[in-house]
């Protein structure tokens, strides 16, 4: 697929997640979806400027519409970072302000950015300077003993006298004290109201929210209230629901099941196989793509036992899918069987 347009794509994106949306991930979401937004890993400025840019930034054609999220808070360094990105052919430069780890906190970027409000709207003025893309910011409500209305809406105005348009709230606050990574996910309360409240005061912006949004009925919700919704764990835990993504939330008449997924993706996992890339580097991210169907940890168990082994190839993925298939229509005969007892016991 070439190369899509970034029309509406953000009415349902992928948030960047650390370790888990690598190029892998996003070439076997695009399959799922041909109109979601997605978004890299957050790659640092100085990784950007000073690292291995191939492996940090390069992408497959087939991701598109996709993001690159920067984290850092130099102006220069940002607008130098977006500078790249726009050259690698990214379709949007997004800012991280909501990352709540030490590591992020050490190097003065993510959430703790909440707190200096004016600094996020310089860096994002110098990024849009710099380059011609949509330039957005990713932020939580706020941080810490922060007053959650005064944080967002104080964030959103200087920003958007800065020229952005565009806003993803995750709506939650991020301790930075006293709660890792993992529970700043789960622990602070979800405040949406707070996040339709922004888009009712602001109708001028796009307002995308994020946060513990677990299917795509709960995003349409959403989408009554806000432009766009951001699914997180949900999309890479169970990315089977991105199946429905273009029909439910795009309007489309694609529907994309498990099994054809698997397909779609088996030329690109092929195509790295024979540059050397391990299989289990690419599959790791499709372990759930059959949750909650019959043969679903046949699949997983495949996929990891066998996946990991030197040399494993696409025989593997196969395999795997044989699993699934098989259960599926063991479990199909089992009803039809039961079906016709009950018929049988009726009559």
């Amino acid at each position: 697929m070439g190369k899509v347009t970034q029309f509406q794509a953000h009415r349902l994106s992928i948030a960047p997640m650390m370790d888990w949306t690598d190029r892998h991930c996003r070439a076997f979401h695009r399959g799922l979806s041909a109109r979601a937004l997605l978004y890299t890993e957050m790659v640092t400025t100085g990784a950007v400027l000073h690292g291995d840019r191939e492996r940090l930034l390069g992408y497959d054609a087939v991701e598109h519409p996709v993001a690159l999220q920067l984290g850092g808070s130099d102006p220069a360094d940002l607008a130098a970072a977006a500078r790249i990105g726009a050259d690698l052919g990214y379709d949007e430069i997004n800012l991280n302000v909501g990352c709540p780890s030490d590591r992020v906190q050490s190097g003065r970027f993510g959430a703790c950015l909440m707190r200096e409000p004016e600094l996020v709207a310089e860096c994002m003025a110098a990024i849009g300077a710099a380059v011609s893309l949509p330039a957005t910011v990713k932020c939580r409500i706020g941080v810490d003993d922060q007053d959650a209305d005064q944080s967002l809406f104080g964030l959103v105005e200087l920003c958007a006298r800065a020229g952005v348009t565009r806003f993803i709230v995750h709506a939650r606050k991020a301790w930075l004290k006293g709660l890792s990574p993992k529970e700043n996910r789960d622990i602070p309360p979800l405040d949406y109201e707070l996040v339709y409240r922004l888009k009712r005061a602001r109708p001028d912006l796009t307002i995308d929210i994020n946060g513990g949004i677990a299917d795509l009925d709960a995003a349409e919700a959403h989408l009554g209230q806000v432009d766009g919704v951001m699914l997180g764990r949900a999309a890479y835990h169970n990315p089977g629901l991105l199946g429905a993504v273009d029909r439910r939330i795009f309007g489309g008449d694609r529907e994309v099941g498990p099994v054809e997924a698997v397909e779609l993706y088996r030329p690109y996992m092929a195509a790295r196989l024979a540059e050397g890339v391990h299989l289990a580097a690419m599959t790791r991210h499709i372990l759930g793509l059959f949750h909650g169907m019959p043969g679903a940890r046949g699949w997983r168990r495949i996929l990891t036992v066998e996946g990991v082994k030197p040399g494993a190839g696409l025989e593997v993925v196969d395999a795997a899918l044989a699993s699934v298939t098989g259960a599926a229509a063991l479990r199909a005969q089992d009803q039809r069987a039961a079906g016709g007892l009950e018929a049988g016991e009726a009559a």
